[in-house]
């Protein structure tokens, strides 16, 4: 599978005391959906508009559909669709019409505003006004405008922003049914990991403009398995201790629980059958992952006080 998008040395300054991305590296495989994570302030933004090509580019390389971006601006801009902070509408007009007037600057065909209407779950609000509608409603209209020249890539930045529980698994649902039924590759920023990883496939985590991992979510998940650890609750802790450091080394005693690293099946049913053996009473054994807000602050090496991701 080629990149939709890939960029090598992405340096960007507000000025020259401050530089925002320190040699930004990004592999968007085509067809992803690509999770592009941090914190706020972490440079997400930055790098989206540069990929736009709404900050001019100060240096590195940027190559999307397999082309540099300077050189082929104009046809590269036409493939994609985006949604960057709040989706530019009308409020004085329905979506349909909010929809004829994109489609008169898109240039395309006049069936795309009933597609993407429908693609977006917004077919049925008739002849309400875009200032009556929901923010959710609003960021699905904002999505509908940036489908309707039918892109082969989609940009959007944090657009569950301000959308209650509810709201944030209908777009999650949407944003899939999109890259599925489309094909369309989706970059989506956010400092919601917790919702990010039940979308994504691809996942780059950005923290102080430096990239901090980039991988498919299953790498991730393996990084998040390393850290996962195991916890006995018995009847004789100290006892029980003991077999555990004998059995596999490393274990501690906390809150009165056997913590060991993470075991496999085989060497949790030998210890078990070891604390059976003992007359050691087992009342649970059970697995703990850390989740990948936690992982995300042992890559960033920040304190929960300073990371806004929770």
């Amino acid at each position: 599978m080629g990149h939709c998008i890939h960029t090598t040395g992405l340096n960007y300054f507000f000025s020259k005391k401050e530089q925002v991305l320190h040699d930004i590296h990004l592999h968007v495989p085509e067809g992803s959906i690509y999770g592009f994570l941090g914190p706020n302030g972490a440079g997400k933004t930055t790098t989206l508009r540069l990929l736009l090509g709404l900050l001019r580019q100060q240096s590195g390389d940027i190559h999307i559909f397999g082309q540099p971006f300077e050189p082929n601006r104009q046809s590269i801009l036409g493939r994609i669709g985006s949604l960057i902070e709040s989706p530019s509408l009308y409020s004085h007009l329905t979506a349909r019409e909010n929809l004829m007037i994109w489609q008169k600057v898109y240039q395309c065909p006049k069936n795309r505003i009933e597609a993407v209407l429908r693609l977006t779950g917004i077919a049925d609000t008739g002849e309400k006004k875009t200032g009556q509608f929901s923010l959710g409603m609003k960021q699905r209209l904002g999505i509908a405008v940036a489908l309707l020249h039918a892109p082969r890539l989609l940009i959007l930045d944090e657009p569950t922003n301000g959308l209650d529980p509810g709201g944030i698994v209908e777009m999650r649902e949407l944003l899939r049914q999109i890259n599925q039924e489309s094909g369309i590759t989706i970059v989506i920023s956010s400092h919601l990991l917790s919702e990010i990883e039940k979308l994504v496939t691809d996942v780059g985590i950005i923290h102080r403009g430096k990239m901090q991992f980039e991988g498919p979510l299953d790498e991730l998940m393996r990084v998040r398995r390393s850290h996962s650890s195991l916890v006995i609750e018995t009847g004789a802790p100290d006892k029980a201790l003991a077999l555990a450091q004998q059995t596999c080394g490393e274990a501690r005693l906390i809150n009165g629980k056997i913590n060991l690293p993470h075991q496999d099946k085989t060497t949790i049913a030998a210890l078990n059958h070891q604390f059976v053996m003992a007359d050691i009473p087992v009342y649970q054994i059970t697995g703990k992952e850390d989740d990948l807000e936690s992982i995300f602050m042992q890559m960033t090496a920040t304190t929960p006080t300073q990371n806004p991701l929770l």
